[in-house]
């Protein structure tokens, strides 16, 4: 039990400051972003089962209760494996720090989901005083998928919820063409489809809650970059690097799209990616990478198993 405990400590810190710290300084990501969100993912998943394991782990260790419903269905020889009799006192804290950490982490989760839906709802009803007098009969068009709202501003966004709709300016419709026109609504349903709400959600519970974590603190930070870098992609593959990007600098010059700052670099940098695209992944690479990283997480559960594979072979 205790070389468990240790393999799964080391797999957890492992992943969650030096490699999340090489990974932000690598450029294939940029390159391949969905491919490097499923990458950030698996890193967060494998350091989240270490902790849910080494949890599981410790309380059998420490309390016989959960020891019996763990190794019920389980050998003696298997039970003997894992030299659960004696919990040394450092197993002790940990399990209680670990249950400390999986009741916050759950708080967090639980915070901004309840966050989210509270903002999502006065968004929708600050919508519903903005939303232009529709002609008698039309009225239920403001839930409807597409809202177009009365604004000299140009701008475009998903907002999700039940239902999900499109939002979209008149400054939008006056400014843009057609074509960049569609280049936004692509934008945006690339993040709709791809469900990147979720991931945005989890990304800030888990930096909110945990800020000194590097893994946590680059997953929330990249994943806000990378879901962008996604939904421009699928725009640019239906209308163009061209005209993704024209309709990128219009809807957003007013902002500063091109500015120096930090709340705009984004902006910028997605910019001069559409207008300079690199060569993407092959498809070799995409796919080893994929398999790779998705073999990541079944080390901490490997490393839980081992020593009842062991005794059964």
């Amino acid at each position: 039990m205790t070389v468990c405990l240790l393999l799964l400590s080391v797999v957890a810190v492992t992943a969650a400051v030096p490699v999340p710290r090489a990974l932000t300084r690598a450029e294939w990501p940029e390159r391949d972003p969905v491919v490097g969100l499923w990458v950030w993912q698996c890193l967060v998943a494998t350091v989240l089962l270490c902790c849910l394991t080494a949890l599981v782990l410790g309380a059998a260790a420490v309390f016989h209760t959960v020891r019996d419903h763990v190794f019920a269905p389980a050998p003696p020889a298997v039970t003997a494996a894992y030299d659960l009799s004696a919990a040394p006192a450092w197993a002790s804290a940990l399990t209680l720090l670990l249950a400390a950490g999986a009741a916050w982490t759950t708080a967090m989760l639980g915070r901004e989901l309840v966050e989210a839906r509270r903002r999502r709802g006065l968004a929708r009803a600050h919508l519903r005083e903005r939303a232009p007098d529709l002609p008698a009969g039309l009225g239920d068009a403001v839930r409807g998928p597409l809202l177009v709202l009365e604004d000299e501003y140009p701008d475009a966004w998903w907002m999700p919820g039940n239902p999900p709709q499109l939002i979209v300016t008149t400054g939008a419709l006056h400014r843009l063409t057609d074509h960049q026109l569609d280049a936004v609504l692509t934008h945006e349903r690339g993040h709709a489809r791809a469900h990147h709400d979720w991931l945005l959600h989890l990304s800030t519970a888990l930096a909110t809650g945990f800020p000194r974590v590097p893994l946590f603190a680059h997953f929330c930070d990249q994943t806000h970059r990378l879901v962008e870098l996604a939904a421009d992609d699928t725009a640019s593959r239906r209308c163009g690097h061209l005209t993704t990007a024209l309709a990128l600098i219009e809807l957003n010059q007013h902002r500063g799209v091109l500015s120096c700052a930090s709340s705009h670099r984004l902006l910028g940098e997605r910019v001069d990616r559409l207008l300079e695209p690199s060569p993407r992944l092959g498809r070799r690479h995409r796919a080893l990478t994929a398999v790779v990283a998705s073999l990541v997480p079944l080390l901490p559960l490997l490393i839980v198993f081992g020593p009842g594979l062991s005794v059964l072979a």
